[in-house]
């Protein structure tokens, strides 16, 4: 008779069952290698245009975009940003993606910090945004709605200093 307590059958079961999880989910070969590289030029696009944005880049941030009215706008609010704080924090975190042919759809929701000067608190904001690009090799963004992180200078109320409620 053994003195072992643990019978062995347990112990082989688990081990098959590790083999075979091995074996099952190994070397699948992507079936759409040509999607998976378009999502990844996707999201480097949209960590390319939150860098030149953080960086305060101008020329980065105007080579990731496509001629228009509402891109000029923004790159126009983003240098009122540039030439205002100090220091831009911003993250996104990618929600969602619609790809429709050449139509490209990235929902964000983003949060940041806008500092004027060092020892400034900062203003923080967040939001959701639906940054709207176009391209299959070359992503180039034309448009943006919702709540824009650029242009956080022209949004904040200007505080006059004349101004002071009265207290009842």
């Amino acid at each position: 008779m053994s003195s072992h307590k643990f019978p062995l059958f347990p112990i082989l079961v688990l081990l098959g069952s590790i083999s075979l999880l091995g074996v099952g989910c190994g070397g699948k070969a992507n079936p759409h290698p040509e999607d998976h590289e378009r999502y990844l030029r996707i999201d480097r696009a949209v960590e390319s245009l939150r860098q030149a944005y953080v960086k305060k880049d101008s020329s980065d941030l105007a080579s990731l975009m496509t001629p228009g009215d509402q891109l000029e706008r923004m790159r126009e609010e983003a240098q009122g940003d540039f030439a205002i704080f100090s220091a831009i924090t911003l993250d996104f975190a990618v929600e969602r993606i619609m790809i429709q042919g050449d139509d490209i759809d990235v929902f964000v929701h983003w949060q940041g910090l806008w500092k004027k000067n060092a020892d400034d608190p900062g203003l923080r904001q967040r939001g959701h945004t639906r940054l709207q690009w176009v391209g299959t090799k070359s992503i180039l963004l034309r448009g943006i709605q919702g709540d824009t992180p650029f242009g956080m200078n022209a949004r904040q109320a200007p505080i006059d200093p004349a101004y002071s409620p009265k207290k009842k």
